[in-house]
């Protein structure tokens, strides 16, 4: 399988796009958040995926940052469904809340003859805390993770088997500090995608806590207790883009001994 990072920043960034990312199994995609508007199309077309094969999305909250990107996608697959050039069915998954929300946006923002298609090929499905569905052919678990701004989801992916027959899960855990209540989803995973918001030592300057964010630090602590083979660090800050990768994988390394990934934008990571 592969991760491709469609974006890397927190909500206010200009000079990358919002967090947002696609898993893929050969042609199968689950795409997982939207960011803040049409860019979305053009990550996806920069990454070399057709907006057209994103079939399974799922959107962990109503954050402007993560939802708009899928009011987007809804316009363009319904369009596309209605002229006839879009082929079989699409899934958007979420909690009630963001479900309700997509719905309503759509009906107010989507032309009628378009947005009839919501419920008919284009389906919202609601999940539930501890829910499991098979999507791109792999298991997945839907989790609360606490929030206490936005009611918001993760989930863990399971990716296979290793050589010993143990299973290998991917788990992501939203873009707020974990959560105790995750912690038997994340435990053992062999990937966690985790969101860093600044340096430790930068945290007075961009004031993490407040914003309910962690440090790199921290979420190099929360991947070590863990257990975790390779996390990975984003929706963060972009003060420094250019170092980011070097200054943010120093500072994992002080608490994680596992393997850190930052990646840029339209990045490719092998799972």
């Amino acid at each position: 399988m592969k991760l491709t990072v469609l974006g890397t920043g927190n909500a206010l960034v200009t000079d990358c796009y919002n967090t947002c990312f696609v898993l893929s199994d050969e042609n199968r995609h689950f795409m997982v958040d939207g960011g803040g508007g049409n860019g979305i199309l053009t990550q996806l077309k920069k990454a070399g995926l057709n907006w057209m094969d994103m079939k399974h999305i799922f959107v962990t909250h109503k954050h402007l940052d993560h939802i708009m990107g899928i009011v987007w996608m809804v316009r363009m697959i319904c369009q596309h469904m209605r002229s006839g050039v879009y082929e079989g069915e699409a899934y958007i998954y979420s909690h009630a809340e963001v479900i309700d929300l997509i719905r309503t946006m759509s009906k107010a923002l989507i032309r009628g003859k378009d947005v009839a298609l919501l419920g008919d090929r284009l389906h919202l499905v609601e999940v539930t805390d501890g829910q499991k569905l098979e999507i791109i052919g792999h298991e997945v678990s839907f989790f609360d993770i606490g929030s206490t701004k936005a009611k918001q989801f993760g989930f863990t992916m399971e990716l296979g088997t290793d050589e010993a027959g143990k299973i290998e899960k991917l788990t992501c855990c939203g873009d707020e500090p974990f959560a105790e209540t995750s912690y038997d989803y994340a435990l053992n995973s062999k990937w966690l995608l985790h969101e860093a918001f600044c340096l430790y030592e930068e945290r007075d300057i961009f004031n993490p806590y407040e914003k309910n964010h962690s440090t790199v630090k921290d979420a190099a602590e929360v991947a070590k207790r863990l257990n975790v083979d390779n996390v990975v660090l984003y929706h963060t800050v972009e003060n420094n883009l250019k170092d980011r990768k070097r200054l943010y994988t120093e500072e994992g390394r002080k608490y994680y001994d596992g393997n850190i990934f930052v990646p840029n934008d339209l990045e490719i990571i092998d799972l």
